[in-house]
């Protein structure tokens, strides 16, 4: 499973790193590392009695969870935050439309999605860096940018995946 990057700081660690693979439209960032803890530490709160039976095989309430580290809110044991980290930044300057954000990003994590048995484990960043002529793809949800950005985004990774370095 590929956990999203959320915090600007691990946004901020990873595209500090050498550019792992870059096409005309896109570039890979890459940190063999984890998202780093969030600033406040994870208020303790009282213990309180739920309104539902405990049941045998089901872990107890989140709030419960003291060996473990809170990743994104959800309690999670240390092993499982090993893995895939992606983030997508895609600037406005460089895609103007809402519409037009949303599927280039979608379209990067299908392609990581694709690629995950081949990445190496770490924070990934995939940026766009260059905006896609308007004249060519009138249309944000137009079929040829989705399968254009596919097949540039698939090479890609493809390319970034065979220069990082497995753990």
């Amino acid at each position: 499973m590929i956990g999203r990057l959320l915090r600007s700081a691990d946004f901020e660690r990873v595209l500090r790193s050498p550019t792992q693979a870059k096409s005309v439209h896109f570039a890979v960032h890459h940190v063999a590392d984890r998202p780093s803890a969030p600033a406040k530490p994870l208020v303790q709160s009282k213990p309180t009695e739920l309104s539902t039976e405990l049941v045998s095989g089901v872990p107890g309430a989140v709030d419960d969870c003291q060996h473990t580290a809170p990743v994104g809110g959800l309690c999670a044991a240390p092993e499982a935050l090993a893995g895939l980290w992606l983030g997508a930044v895609v600037p406005k300057r460089h895609a103007r439309r809402s519409v037009t954000r949303s599927l280039l990003k979608r379209q990067i994590r299908a392609a990581v999605a694709g690629h995950e048995a081949l990445l190496a484990q770490g924070l990934w960043v995939v940026r766009l860096r260059a905006p896609f002529e308007r004249a060519q793809f009138p249309s944000a949800a137009s079929l040829e940018l989705r399968n254009t950005v596919r097949a540039e985004l698939a090479q890609l990774i493809g390319q970034a995946a065979r220069r990082a370095p497995r753990a």
